[in-house]
C-alpha cells in the first residue's frame, strides 16, 4: 500500500538530465502513475487500514473507516441535489475534518473542487464563485456575512452548506466553542433559509446514504480541481488540475520521501489545505500513505506546540515563516521537536540560518523545495537524505524535466546562465479555466514557463533568484530580492526581511528593505548598511529601510510583496503631498 511502481524503461541520457546522477539510490528517475479518481486514495487506505487513525483535530480522533463513511454520505447528499459530473463545488474552510470530508466527498460524486481562501473578501469570493461557476459552497459559519454579500451580486450558487469548528471538536470543546464564538462575534447570526438554499452541515450529512460511490473519470482529461492563483498581477486565474495531475504529484512526492513508513507517519497539518502545497504534501500524501493528519485550523504557536507535545508528529511540511516563528518563540524553550524527521519547506525562499537552526533543534531534515499552483504544485526538491545544496531548490522530481530558457522559445540556456525556469511533467496543469490566450502564453510545446528567474548548475541543481516581475532594475543592473534578503537574514538582530524595488528618479528603481527585528534586539539603518556592504555589491545594498513589527503574510506564510508595494507607494504619495 502506498508503494510506487518503477518504470522498466526509465533510462535517460545523463547529459540532458544531469540531476539523475544525484538521485538517492532508492529513487528511480521514472514511475508509473495511477489513472483513477483521486478519491480512490481514501478508498484504498480505508480498505487496508480501516481501524487506523486518519485524523486528529485538537484531540478528536477519526479512523479511516469512519472518514470513508462520512465522505460517502457527503457524496450521496451532493448527488441527490443533484450535482452532475464536472459541476463545481467550492470549499471555504480552514484545516478541520469537514474540509477533508467535503474534498473527498465532492470528488467521489464526480464534482470539481474549487478550494477557496477563507480570508477572501466578499468581492474576491464573488469573483471566484462567478468565474468557476460553482453551484455549491461549503463554508465556515464565521464567514457567512461575506457569503451573503457575495451572493448579492450574480452567482450560480444553489446550495450553501454551513459548518462550525465545533462540528469537528471533541467534548467538551464542542460545547464550549459556541459560547466563546458568541462572545467574540456577538452579532453573528446565520440564517438557515431553505429558500436561499442554506443548510447546516450536520443536516446535510444526515440526508446522505452510506453508498459505495466513486465516480469513474478519465483521469487525464477530467478535472479534479480548479485552484486559483494568488492574483498578484491582475485577476486570479483558475488553474485546471486533472485527477492525473494530482495523483502524479502525490506519487512523485511519496517516492522522494522514501523513508516514510506506510501507516505509521503523523503529519502536522499547519499548512492550509486549501492551498495546493498543503493539499498535495499533506492531505493527498497522508491519505495515500495511510498516515494520520494532525489538523491545526490556523498557525498559532501555542496550538502548534501543544499538538507537537501531544501527538509527536514525524512529518512537518511548512513555509519558512512557520519555522522562523517557532524558533523565535519564547515558548520554544520548553518545546521538544525530536519526533520530527522530515520537513519540506516551500512557498518562499528558505534562509540557510533557519534551516540549520531548525535541524539542530529537531534532529530531523529540513530541506527546500519548489513548486507552483500550475504544477500541482511540486517540481523540485533537495534530496532529503542525499546530496543537497543549500540555497538551491534542489533537482527536478522523477519524470520532471526542467531547463532555463530565454525571453522567447523553450530552448535551454547553458549551465550557469540566468533565465526563466521552464518545467514539463505529468503534474503540469491542463491550462487556465476559460483563459485560452493566457494558457497559450505559459504552456509552450509542453513546457510551462514559470515566471521565475533562476539558474541551473552543471550538476542539475536549480537556484531561484526571484519572480520575473519582482526583479529590481536599479541603474541598469538587475537586483534579485532573494539575494539581498539572504544577506539581511544573516544579521543576528533580523527576524524577518523582505526586499522590493521602489521608484527612484535617478536610478529608475532603488532597493528598499522591510525589516522585523528580533525581540530584545536593536539595530540601526547604518549598522544594516555596513553589514550589507560587506556582503553585497554596492548597487544591491538597500538605500531605504523600513522597520516594522510584522510583515503582511498570506495564510501559507508567504510575504505579500504586493501589499508592501502598495503601502510603500501610499507613504510616498503622502510624503509628496506634505512637501
Amino acid at each position: 500500500k502506498g508503494g510506487v511502481n518503477v518504470k522498466e524503461d526509465s533510462g535517460v541520457r545523463m547529459g540532458e538530465r544531469p540531476w539523475h546522477l544525484k538521485y538517492p539510490l532508492q529513487v528511480s528517475p521514472s514511475y508509473e502513475y495511477p489513472k483513477h479518481n483521486v478519491a480512490k486514495l481514501l478508498l484504498d487506505s480505508a480498505r487496508e487500514y480501516p481501524k487506523h487513525e486518519a485524523l486528529d483535530f485538537l484531540g478528536k480522533s477519526c479512523t479511516y473507516k469512519e472518514l470513508l463513511r462520512q465522505c460517502r454520505k457527503m457524496a450521496d447528499a451532493l448527488k441527490s441535489l443533484p450535482i452532475a459530473k464536472g459541476e463545481r463545488v467550492a470549499v471555504m474552510l480552514p484545516n478541520c475534518p469537514q474540509a477533508v470530508v467535503a474534498y473527498y466527498g465532492a470528488l467521489m460524486a464526480g464534482a470539481v473542487v474549487v478550494q477557496t481562501n477563507p480570508t477572501y473578501t466578499d468581492r474576491e469570493l464573488r469573483f471566484q464563485l462567478e468565474d468557476s461557476g460553482a453551484t455549491v459552497l461549503v463554508v465556515l459559519d464565521l464567514l457567512m456575512p461575506r457569503v451573503v454579500k457575495a451572493r448579492e451580486g450574480h452567482t450560480n450558487l444553489k446550495r450553501v452548506i454551513v459548518t462550525s469548528l465545533s462540528d469537528g471538536l471533541p467534548f467538551p470543546k464542542n460545547v464550549l466553542y459556541p459560547i466563546k464564538r458568541r462572545k467574540e462575534y456577538p452579532n453573528l447570526k446565520v440564517d438557515y433559509d431553505a429558500g436561499q438554499g442554506v443548510v447546516r452541515w450536520s443536516a446535510f450529512l444526515r440526508s446522505g446514504k452510506e453508498r459505495e460511490i466513486c465516480e469513474e473519470v478519465d483521469a487525464e482529461a477530467d478535472l479534479a480541481m480548479i485552484q486559483y492563483t494568488g492574483g498578484t498581477t491582475g485577476k486570479p486565474k483558475g488553474v485546471m488540475l486533472t485527477h492525473a495531475n494530482l495523483l502524479a504529484n502525490t506519487v512523485q512526492a511519496t517516492a522522494w520521501c522514501y523513508r516514510m513508513e506506510v501507516g505509521k507517519e503523523r503529519y502536522l497539518a499547519a499548512l492550509p489545505m486549501f492551498h495546493v502545497f498543503g493539499l498535495t504534501v499533506l492531505l493527498n500524501q497522508a491519505i495515500y500513505r495511510a498516515g494520520t493528519l494532525l489538523l491545526v485550523p490556523r498557525f498559532e504557536i501555542e496550538m502548534v506546540l501543544e499538538t507537537i507535545r501531544r501527538r509527536k508528529p514525524t512529518v512537518f511540511p511548512g513555509a519558512p515563516t512557520m519555522y522562523i516563528a517557532l524558533l523565535n518563540s519564547p515558548m520554544m524553550k520548553e518545546g521538544d521537536l525530536s519526533s520530527i524527521r522530515i520537513c519540506i519547506s516551500g512557498a518562499a525562499p528558505l534562509p540557510r540560518e533557519v534551516q540549520e537552526k531548525f535541524e539542530s533543534r529537531s534532529g530531523g531534515k529540513l530541506i527546500e523545495g519548489y513548486g507552483l499552483t500550475e504544477s500541482s504544485p511540486v517540481t523540485h526538491c533537495n534530496p532529503i537524505w542525499g546530496y543537497r545544496k543549500n540555497g538551491t531548490i534542489g533537482v527536478p522530481l522523477p519524470d520532471t524535466d526542467a531547463r532555463i530558457v530565454g525571453e522567447a522559445g523553450t530552448d535551454p540556456l547553458p549551465a550557469g546562465e540566468i533565465g526563466e525556469l521552464a518545467v514539463r511533467g505529468p503534474q503540469v496543469m491542463k491550462g487556465y479555466w476559460n483563459r485560452p490566450e493566457e494558457t497559450a502564453a505559459v504552456l509552450q510545446d509542453g513546457w510551462l514557463r514559470t515566471g521565475d528567474i533562476g539558474t541551473m548548475d552543471e550538476e542539475g541543481y536549480f537556484t531561484i533568484l526571484d519572480r520575473k516581475k519582482d526583479v529590481i532594475l536599479a541603474g541598469g543592473f538587475n537586483v534579485y530580492p532573494r539575494e539581498v534578503e539572504e544577506a539581511l537574514f544573516e544579521h543576528p538582530a533580523v527576524k524577518e526581511a523582505s526586499v522590493l524595488g521602489v521608484p527612484d528618479p535617478y536610478r529608475g528603481e532603488t532597493v528598499k528593505a522591510f525589516v522585523v527585528v528580533k525581540e530584545g534586539w536593536t539595530v540601526s539603518e547604518m549598522q544594516l548598511d555596513r553589514w550589507c556592504r560587506e556582503r553585497l555589491a554596492s548597487y544591491k545594498v538597500p538605500k531605504l529601510y523600513e522597520f516594522r513589527d510584522s510583515l503582511p503574510l498570506s495564510l501559507i506564510g508567504k510575504v505579500i510583496r504586493r501589499k508592501l508595494r502598495e503601502e510603500s507607494a501610499g507613504e510616498e504619495e503622502i510624503n509628496l503631498n506634505i512637501h
